[in-house]
């Protein structure tokens, strides 16, 4: 078999690399990153009708991490601050690609980067130099969208696919945001000759079963049985690897499984009276659980699961209308916690708690100096001078240990259609204060006794405000944050909204 063949020359490579020492046996990596997933979306965080048996059992497993967040309130910069560890602003890297075309808006957004540049160093490719195999299973979208901002259909730009940036295995990983189908063959058209006609059917392996056989098969079902594919071989192969399983539940088409989706219906019937209520998206998280639930079971098969350092976040905050962020404001695409609070859970066989919740901030970023840490990795110091994140290591031994930072930083310098303005952010101890650029008003909150953040204390907290505008400003220009500028040509009296195919598509739902 073609991908067998690959791990085990990789295998033969790590010889030759040295980076794994006889006296210990390699430590794997299992990352799960989930699309849009709330911070109440899982059993263990509060769901009162999504079911996650095994998340729950990996967080009783490990640290949970209660104030987990995530690097934007949207996914491509979050992805490329966890294949790098930098912060998206410091990347340009700074709204999913392509973005939202808007017109007629107070500021103008500037000209940021639509793709992850291969002058970064990532987590795979310096992992390959420690002796690693990298394998990424899903979702990408840190590749050219040409196609978004004409109505065509995207562009396929494979120059710059996980492969391209140091993994050695790329199975669903492209362009695309999401599929156009969660069913088999994930595409959309008027026959099977155009539904296949699409990136994420070009990336996945091709076998032996038949389309008769494929009929109804679910997209995040087939990537976990190509992940379970690949452990058996680099378990054959003895190889030490880093799985990036990113996933495209639970982001819209809301498409679920049908005998989850019917499974749902009949809880929600037996007790409406919920706080999460969309059967399609519980089934979707249920299917996300079902994967991680059977990658665990590989890796227990095979002796590894008390060698692997086991990972699970998400990119940004849930999508609201699919579920619900209470008590978080807004969600994905917002300015506030709803769009960036994640969960966040961290297993670390050995020396790592069992069980435990850690209070302490902790956000994208922290995953690659983290594995680093777990690894016994040291960074080039040109990279290690780069790096926006700390490592989480001294909270999985003890997860009550001092701080290990003291803030946490945004910068969404772009306008979205759920709701966020050009701002920035700074969470420091309970404190955040939000900066939405071209309002003459600062917003600050107390987290701890005002999670939805409905109480402005800007006028009460002078100093406080003082205080953290001046390390908000001096973060940015730190990191050569971009800035919008306001734009000469608004016009108050005219609506504001999406451009596509160069028409106003709808108005945007701007909101304080």
């Amino acid at each position: 078999m073609k991908l067998k063949c690959r791990v085990l020359l990789f295998a033969i490579v790590s010889i030759f690399w040295g980076a794994v020492s006889a006296e210990a046996a390699p430590k794997n990596v299992v990352l799960f990153f989930v699309d849009d997933m709330g911070w109440t979306d899982l059993g263990c965080t509060g769901s009162d009708f999504y079911e996650t048996p095994n998340i729950d059992a990996l967080a009783k497993s490990g640290v949970r991490f209660t104030n987990g967040y995530a690097a934007c309130t949207v996914c491509s910069p979050s992805r490329a601050a966890l294949m790098t560890g930098q912060s998206p602003a410091r990347l340009h890297v700074t709204d999913f690609i392509p973005g939202h075309s808007f017109i007629n808006t107070q500021m103008t957004i500037p000209e940021w980067t639509k793709v992850l540049e291969k002058q970064h160093l990532t987590l795979p490719e310096l992992l390959e130099q420690n002796g690693y195999t990298s394998v990424h299973l899903g979702k990408w979208h840190l590749a050219h969208r040409d196609g978004y901002a004409t109505g065509k259909e995207d562009t396929a730009d494979p120059e710059f696919y996980p492969q391209a940036h140091g993994f050695d295995i790329n199975v669903g990983g492209c362009e695309k945001g999401a599929p156009p189908s969660y069913f088999w063959p994930y595409g959309k058209g008027e026959n099977l000759t155009e539904m296949k006609a699409n990136s994420i059917y070009e990336t996945l392996p091709k076998n032996n079963r038949t389309e008769e056989q494929r009929e109804g098969e679910y997209l995040t079902d087939r990537l976990a049985s190509e992940a379970e594919i690949l452990i058996d071989q680099l378990a054959e192969a003895k190889q030490p690897f880093f799985m990036n399983f990113s996933f495209y539940n639970v982001h819209t088409p809301l498409m679920g499984r049908p005998d989850l989706v019917k499974k749902y219906q009949a809880k929600l019937t037996e007790d409406p009276a919920r706080k999460h209520t969309n059967v399609r998206y519980a089934a979707m998280v249920e299917s996300v659980d079902e994967a991680v639930g059977r990658i665990v079971k590989k890796l227990q098969q095979h002796n590894l699961w008390d060698d692997t350092l086991v990972i699970f976040t998400s990119d940004n905050g849930g999508l609201e209308g699919a579920t619900d962020n209470a008590p978080l404001r807004q969600g994905k695409g917002g300015i506030y916690e709803g769009g960036v609070r994640v969960p966040l859970i961290v297993r670390l066989p050995g020396e790592g708690k069992v069980g435990e919740l850690c209070h302490h901030p902790a956000i994208t970023m922290d995953i690659v100096p983290t594995i680093y840490d777990v690894l016994g990795i040291t960074l080039p110091l040109e990279i290690a001078a780069v790096q926006d994140g700390v490592s989480l290591l001294p909270y999985l031994k003890e997860p009550q240990s001092p701080p290990v930072r003291d803030d946490l930083f945004w910068h969404y310098p772009h306008y979205h259609s759920m709701g966020a303005q050009p701002y920035s952010a700074i969470r420091s101890g309970n404190w955040k204060l939000i900066e939405v650029f071209g309002h003459k008003e600062l917003q600050l909150y107390d987290l701890e006794s005002d999670i939805h953040e409905d109480n402005n204390l800007v006028n009460a907290e002078q100093d406080k405000v003082d205080e953290l505008y001046a390390k908000l400003v001096a973060w940015r220009e730190s990191v050569g944050a971009q800035l919008p500028k306001r734009n000469p040509h608004f016009a108050p009296e005219q609506p504001t909204g999406l451009k596509r195919n160069g028409k106003l598509r709808k108005a945007a739902p701007i909101r304080e």
